[in-house]
């Protein structure tokens, strides 16, 4: 790589860049390296080498690309903390994350990127269990838990033929790398992909449409048969676990390997602007404090998509032309001696009737959401229930609940926290591109899993890639 110093003078980097014992302890459980303090050299100016906009997973990784590159950065963030979506909240003693997520220790992009033990990561059943027909049926991964799934054949799930079906899915998506499958030209939506496969209605609507409608927030399965493949090859050769300390500790951790004070918190951005025309400078960055913060090299957008089109008025045309996936999550709280199961298993609903689409027992995944003695409950609708109060649908949940595992158990639990989350993830039915170039103009790029696949994964990879193409730009690289 050039020296930096073709582009930025040598009084720049000095400027902008601290030394790296600067930098945060990886290991560190909570992230406190933002500042506002106007005495570290990150904030003293107005200018920097590469300003990047949101501190989702997206803008993280796009940040760790150019700590190891050496290129000087800002990371803006308008919330009081890391992560985007992928945040923990700890409430009276539990571990909330905001929204279901489950995260894949097959992802590559994360492999690269994080440390797993030290995430401390616990792992799920390899399968589920699934409510129907007044009862819950297992489907299990057979070479995972081999006698479960011989048990399970001929339950009323799917037929013999439909679980014959899903080893040879398994295989077809294995003999493929992820590029051969998230860059294919054929691609339908997934419901359509399944029904051409030869799968039944009737594991369509016990398993499929709850299991991958959970991972899509699309229980219709409109999704493009890409993303599908995608994760079901990240799913057999992965594992689902959660982060003993929650979701957000992928966040914290991230955000940890940064340089101190290069992540501003609290800094909201108005507008992207180009003062003299779309030249060949990077754009200003306007903050909504009224200051602005001008960049040598580039600016990297990497807020949620529906933000991006507010940011690039004027600029560009509108990236979100699809309505995004919303979803509900619901806690609840109980004694432990008042959870019905003791399994890490994800519990689905393949009723086809009620709100709720699936729930698992976080505590019995990681012990460590809870304070001792305590049960947190993990429950997730699909949708928005934009006309339903919060207390309608817990109330609603409780009752349902109390037809799968019993009211002698569900009704003492207590309802804690309810995530409305309007904007869960992008809309990715087909027709998609998901290698999309991230260069918008001059010195400007986006980042984001809208870019790619709407998975962690996808928002990893769309990071590392701005960067790639900002320096490939500049002769970096």
């Amino acid at each position: 790589m050039p020296p930096l110093a073709n582009t930025l003078p040598i009084s720049s980097i000095s400027q902008f860049f601290p030394p790296r014992r600067g930098h945060a302890n990886h290991r560190y459980r909570r992230f406190s390296g933002a500042q506002s303090s106007t005495a570290d050299p990150y904030n003293r100016k107005n200018q920097t080498g590469v300003i990047i906009i949101g501190a989702g997973l997206a803008g993280l990784a796009a940040a760790n690309q150019l700590t190891s590159k050496r290129i000087p950065f800002l990371l803006l963030e308008a919330s009081d903390g890391v992560g985007g979506r992928v945040r923990t909240d700890i409430v009276d003693g539990f571990f909330l994350d905001r929204g279901f997520q489950i995260f894949i220790t097959a992802y590559s992009e994360a492999k690269k990127l994080l440390d797993y033990e030290s995430l401390d990561l616990q792992r799920f059943y390899a399968g589920a269990k699934v409510f129907y027909g007044g009862k819950f049926h297992t489907v299990a991964d057979p070479l995972r838990h081999f006698w479960d799934s011989v048990a399970s054949l001929t339950n009323p799930i799917g037929s013999v033929v439909d679980k014959g079906l899903i080893a040879l899915t398994r295989a077809r998506v294995l003999i493929k790398s992820d590029e051969e499958i998230l860059t294919a030209a054929d691609e339908v939506p997934t419901i359509d992909l399944l029904r051409k496969i030869g799968f039944s209605e009737a594991i369509l609507d016990r398993f499929f449409r709850p299991f991958f409608g959970g991972i899509f927030f699309d229980r219709d399965l409109e999704t493009t048969s890409k993303l599908f493949d995608f994760v079901f090859r990240c799913l057999a050769l992965g594992e689902n676990t959660l982060p003993a300390m929650g979701i957000g500790e992928i966040s914290n951790q991230l955000a940890a390997k940064l340089p101190a004070n290069s992540v501003l918190l609290n800094t909201r951005v108005a507008s992207i602007e180009y003062p003299n025309g779309t030249g060949s400078d990077p754009p200003s960055v306007r903050l909504q404090d009224g200051g602005v913060m001008k960049a040598e090299l580039g600016v990297i957008v990497a807020v949620e998509q529906p933000e991006v089109d507010k940011l690039l008025v004027g600029i560009r045309d509108p990236v979100m032309t699809k309505p995004g996936r919303s979803t509900i999550c619901l806690y609840f709280t109980a004694e432990t001696n008042q959870i019905p199961v003791q399994d890490p298993v994800l519990f689905l609903n393949g009723s086809n009737s009620g709100i709720i689409n699936n729930m698992f027992f976080a505590t019995n995944v990681a012990r460590t959401y809870a304070p001792p003695g305590k049960a947190l409950v993990s429950v997730s609708l699909i949708g928005s229930f934009e006309d339903r109060s919060d207390d309608d649908l817990a109330a609603e949940v409780i009752r349902e609940l109390s037809g799968w595992f019993g009211e002698s158990s569900v009704m003492s639990w207590k309802h804690l926290k309810t995530y409305r989350i309007q904007f869960a993830q992008p809309n990715q039915c087909p027709p998609t591109d998901l290698v999309k170039s991230p260069r918008v103009g001059s010195g400007l790029y986006l980042s984001g899993d809208y870019m790619t696949s709407a998975t962690f994964d996808g928002a990893l990879v769309s990071g590392r890639r701005a960067v790639e193409v900002l320096l490939r730009e500049k002769g970096l690289i």
